[in-house]
């Protein structure tokens, strides 16, 4: 990947690390080389994944190694999000109750991502309040998109197992809500709003 910027053993090495810290623990931030999306892309995708991406350069770097297998979002295994306004997560692949990992993994190109343990988000970041595997009890995941598309990814998750991966990808940080983890949408009033 190193059209991209990437060295292609050692940041993907961290990326995929970052990967298993933040899936396996919801609410969790971790840095990893800029700019984020792309690093995850490229860990994640070989010639066996399908992948949905409008960023061009990403699409021809993969392209050219022989690792595009291009799918319309609806069906892809990992589909990046680049406007995330106009992206309904709800047209996904959820997997099925027999093989729940068949679920897409969607990674959103974020402008900011946070862990909020009981601090105050920024007015233009979203909260989620997180709760299920590899969360003691509660934490929260604070990320710039609008209360619409959490609502819409808590939609999808609502159907356990079956759902989608979602990875939020800032700059240069990863946070994730993945299919087992029941999230709502906090209020500005700090009541949470249940999806």
């Amino acid at each position: 990947m190193r059209p991209l910027g990437f060295d292609p053993v050692a940041d993907t090495r961290r990326t995929f690390r970052a990967l298993l810290r933040v899936m396996s623990r919801p609410g969790t931030v971790e840095r990893v080389p800029r700019p984020a999306d792309r690093a995850v892309i490229a860990t994640l995708v070989d010639h066996e994944i399908t992948v949905s991406t409008d960023d061009e350069r990403l699409a021809e770097t993969l392209a050219d190694q022989g690792r595009l297998a291009s799918a319309p979002p609806r069906e892809a295994d990992v589909v990046h999000v680049l406007a995330h306004d106009r992206f309904d997560v709800r047209e996904c692949k959820r997997g099925t109750l027999v093989e729940p990992a068949t679920g897409a993994t969607v990674v959103y190109r974020v402008e900011d991502v946070r862990a909020e343990p009981g601090g105050e988000a920024s007015p233009a970041l979203t909260t989620a309040r997180l709760c299920g595997p590899g969360v003691d009890g509660e934490t929260t995941l604070s990320v710039s998109v609008s209360p619409e598309a959490l609502r819409a990814l808590g939609e999808v998750q609502s159907s356990y197992p079956r759902g989608v991966d979602a990875i939020f990808a800032a700059p240069d940080r990863l946070g994730a809500i993945p299919r087992s983890t029941t999230l709502e949408l906090a209020s500005n009033t700090t009541t949470p709003e249940a999806i």
